[in-house]
Formats: structure tokens, C-alpha cells, sequence
């Protein structure tokens, strides 16, 4: 079984920060391993749906993988539904900022003003709009499909979190599962329900001090229940019923 995963944060950080793709604790290889497969990430910091898509038309790389996919995962969505109290061109905007202390004390100030603001606009504007999320999805789906149909595509609905920087603010993240689940359920896109995995966990603070990231037990958690989902609809190139 082989799985092509397109993820955010969520898919390489662990309980004290990121790591490299191939470390076994990740969830994406807890899903591989417990479908004695291989899985290959494709991933950022932050990344949304229309990470995402672009990863899946501008990543050569990426191309390379598709023909050797099983099962494609749309590990994203989590991040679409955070509070952004900046646009998302300008907050990505400040890495470009020079001379470097400049850059500093702008990243330093939007981190001061995040949690004041995500509060005090009540969690909008988000990251993606639902819409957009559910657009950049389906293309997605859509796109794959076309190239190679022998692919199964399964995805998330989105987390939860407990995040000091965001001031434990989360208002948008109703209405992303919302449309998420009435896309998914119309383009035949099995979803993991996360926040069943992972809500005790991460309201426990029992994952990343951050209070966004899983520690090792959310990712055993997530890692298995989606090798079990992808069981349950996952059909190799060669026609075969994956055990």
C-alpha cells in the first residue's frame, strides 16, 4: 500500500517540533506501517487546501509519486479554519520583510497581536473561507481522478486545538466540517473524524505545549484509525482488495 499524503503541520510535528518526514512516530507512517505500506508526504507549515492543489500541480515531485499512489490523503483543512486576523499575502508577506531586524520585529509584533485580535474579532476573518477550502478540494479530487483513476481519496475533517497564540479561539472550525462533510459526502471522499481522535488529547494538553500539535499518542491515534479507513476503501493498482 502506498500513500501519497498532503498535509499541514499536523502531518511532521511532534510533541517538541517538527520532524523529518520519515520518522516512524508520524501518523503518516503509523498508517503505512500498519497497512505494511510506504507512505510519502508532501507538507508545510501552515498549509491549507490551496497549499494543497499547488502542491498537487506545481510540485514535479509530486507528479513523480502519483503514478506509484494507492490511496492519495487530504491531510489539510485544519489550518483553513484558524483565525488570520491578517490577510493571508500579508502575514506569509513578512518572511520577504529586509533588513532582517525589521523582519524580526514584525513577526515578533504579529505574534503579540494574534491572540488580541483573533479574540477580539471572534476567530474571522480565517485562514481559507470554507468555500475555498471545499473548491481547492475538489479540484483536487478532480484533477487526480482524471490522471489516475486506480487512486482512492480519502480525508479529514478539521481538528481542534487549545492554542495560546490564537487565544483558544476556534469559531471557524464548525462551519469548515460543516461544508467539508456535505463536499465530501457528494464527491465520495471518505473523512477521518479527527476531533473524535485527538479533542481529549489536545483539551488535555497532552500533546505539543503549543496547544495545536499532537504528541505521540495523538499521532498513534490518527495514524491508526486512518489505516483502518483506508482498509475499508482502498483498492491497489492491481485490482486487488488490500487486506
Amino acid at each position: 500500500m502506498r500513500l501519497l499524503v498532503l498535509g499541514d503541520s499536523l502531518s511532521f510535528h511532534g510533541p517538541r517540533g517538527p520532524l523529518p518526514a520519515d520518522d516512524p512516530g508520524l501518523w503518516p507512517n503509523v498508517a503505512a506501517s500498519a497497512l505494511g505500506g510506504h507512505a510519502e508526504l508532501a507538507a508545510g507549515f501552515g498549509w491549507t487546501a490551496r497549499d494543497a492543489w499547488w502542491s498537487l500541480t506545481g510540485d514535479p515531485r509530486v507528479w513523480s509519486l502519483l503514478p506509484r499512489t494507492d490511496v492519495l490523503v487530504l491531510a489539510v483543512g485544519h489550518m483553513d479554519t484558524l483565525p488570520s486576523p491578517l490577510p493571508t499575502y500579508l502575514r506569509q508577506g513578512l518572511r520577504y520583510l529586509r533588513p532582517d531586524g525589521l523582519r524580526r520585529r514584525a513577526r515578533a509584533g504579529y505574534r503579540t497581536l494574534q491572540p488580541v485580535l483573533s479574540r477580539a474579532f471572534c476567530g474571522y476573518p480565517v485562514a481559507l473561507p470554507p468555500r475555498l477550502t471545499v473548491r481547492y478540494l475538489n479540484d483536487s479530487v478532480r484533477a487526480v481522478r482524471a490522471l489516475e483513476p486506480g487512486i482512492k481519496v480519502v480525508g479529514m475533517t478539521p481538528s481542534v486545538h487549545r492554542s495560546a497564540a490564537y487565544a483558544g479561539v476556534h469559531s471557524g472550525r464548525a462551519a469548515g466540517e460543516r461544508a467539508l462533510r456535505e463536499w465530501a459526502e457528494g464527491a465520495g471522499v471518505p473523512l477521518l473524524d479527527v476531533p473524535a481522535l485527538v479533542g481529549e488529547h489536545v483539551g488535555s494538553r497532552r500533546g505539543n505545549p503549543d496547544g495545536l500539535h499532537w504528541g505521540w499518542e495523538g499521532h498513534e491515534l490518527v495514524g491508526r484509525a486512518m489505516a483502518e479507513l483506508i482498509r475499508s476503501v482502498a483498492v491497489g493498482h492491481s485490482g486487488a482488495v488490500e487486506p
